[in-house]
């Protein structure tokens, strides 16, 4: 043994066999950083499409990568009608309430002034405070009977399953904040012990060379080194599903990923409930959306005691006339639609409700099952994994080459 070592220690080539494993480990780190970066870069095809080129893989499957993460977690821990229910209709309608109060005179005299000014302004003050006071008055009514409606029937006017698939698949950096900040951990452990496994099959690499001077040893070494590595780095993340002992007496292990399910639910409903299924956007899904038409039949139907009776009908009339009362009621409901929805760009108002959410999500994801669970990242690996795998192997199988030609040639 010690003849060996006394024999690869004064080996000319010693300092070439010691870089071995040290090459090995820059491969399996290099290959396995560009893996990650391809899987999110570029967000837009870069090159000659359809072949000649590359988007990342999540950016490039935008709409079937939001489905698979709306499938596989939110469609299996709430409803709408239990969002809306978190969100409390009540404090919906009474935060409208405040908004619009605030506005109601603002708002009457935008809609009036745009009909016919002339005569708007030059109505006495007591007519338009009167109108003011009325809609003033059964404006509670009417939100609180709207939100109420609203909360009865809201799983007929907006999937929430639809508007986050919709705002993933159009806000593609979004997408890739979703899976990077759920998954960082793993993605840096992918890319670092890409180093670790590089290095330790570089030792046997080096091993199989002082013996076996073959030509294709160094260069099929690369190859498998840049396949395993990938290969070994994503199972470790997913592997083993459930807590396990390896050995009677060893330490339960669990996939990387798996393991930190708690703080992974809390990054993953922290977005999804503070940037994409907010109180905002929940609203505006429902008045803008492919189902808006039933919101504003509902409106039409919460306002039109309000505009038909007494004084707000007659004041109106006496300024665009009967004709024009018709689009006049149009101009109403699509100015008070628009008021509302300004109402929830409040930052504090939709964290406050957003929180709420936040916490319901998620309890029931940490709750969920190891198999459940996995489902939230395994798409972004899963897609194209042999894609990024058999890149590795090829950059591998490169830098073997490479390693064969500038140290070794002619070693004997």
């Amino acid at each position: 043994m010690l003849e060996l070592y006394n024999e690869f220690v004064n080996h000319p080539d010693f300092w070439k066999y010691i870089s071995i494993p040290f090459v090995a480990a820059i491969v399996g780190w290099t290959t396995n950083w560009l893996a990650i970066q391809l899987t999110f870069y570029p967000i837009k095809f870069i090159g000659i499409p359809p072949w000649l080129g590359w988007q990342g893989i999540i950016p490039k499957k935008g709409k079937k990568m939001a489905g698979i993460v709306v499938e596989n977690t939110l469609d299996k821990i709430s409803t709408m009608q239990e969002i809306f229910d978190e969100f409390e209709p009540e404090k919906i309608a009474h935060h409208v309430i405040k908004v619009a109060d605030s506005r109601i005179e603002e708002l009457t005299d935008d809609i009036m002034n745009e009909r016919n000014t002339v005569l708007w302004e030059n109505l006495p003050n007591i007519v338009k405070n009167r109108a003011y006071n009325r809609a003033r008055r059964q404006l509670p009514e009417m939100v609180d009977n709207l939100i109420e409606d609203m909360h009865a029937n809201i799983e007929d006017l907006i999937d929430p399953k639809e508007l986050i698939i919709k705002r993933l698949s159009e806000d593609k950096n979004m997408l890739n904040r979703v899976f990077w900040e759920c998954g960082e951990t793993e993605f840096k452990f992918v890319i670092n012990y890409g180093a670790v496994f590089g290095f330790i099959f570089g030792l046997i690499q080096m091993v199989v060379w002082w013996y076996h001077k073959d030509w294709v040893i160094l260069p099929a070494f690369g190859l498998l080194v840049g396949l395993a590595t990938n290969w070994l780095a994503l199972n470790l993340i997913f592997r083993p599903l459930n807590p396990t002992k390896l050995t009677p007496f060893g330490p339960t292990v669990q996939g990387l990923f798996l393991s930190r399910q708690r703080a992974v639910s809390e990054v993953f409903c922290r977005i999804v409930t503070a940037e994409i299924l907010t109180i905002g956007h929940i609203m505006v899904e429902i008045f803008k959306g492919p189902k808006a038409d039933r919101a504003k039949a509902m409106l039409k139907k919460h306002m039109r005691p309000v505009i038909d009776g007494g004084v707000v009908k007659t004041v109106a009339q006496l300024t665009v006339g009967p004709e024009g009362f018709v689009d006049l009621k149009r101009t109403i409901e699509e100015k008070t639609i628009e008021m509302s929805l300004a109402s929830f760009d409040d930052p504090i108002f939709s964290k406050e409700r957003g929180k709420v959410v936040e916490r319901m999500f998620r309890e029931r994801m940490q709750a969920m099952s190891s198999e459940e669970f996995q489902a939230l990242l395994r798409p972004a690996f899963e897609e194209d994994e042999w894609i990024l795998i058999t890149m590795g192997g090829v950059l591998g199988l490169m830098a073997g080459l490479l390693q064969l030609t500038l140290m070794f040639t002619g070693a004997g």
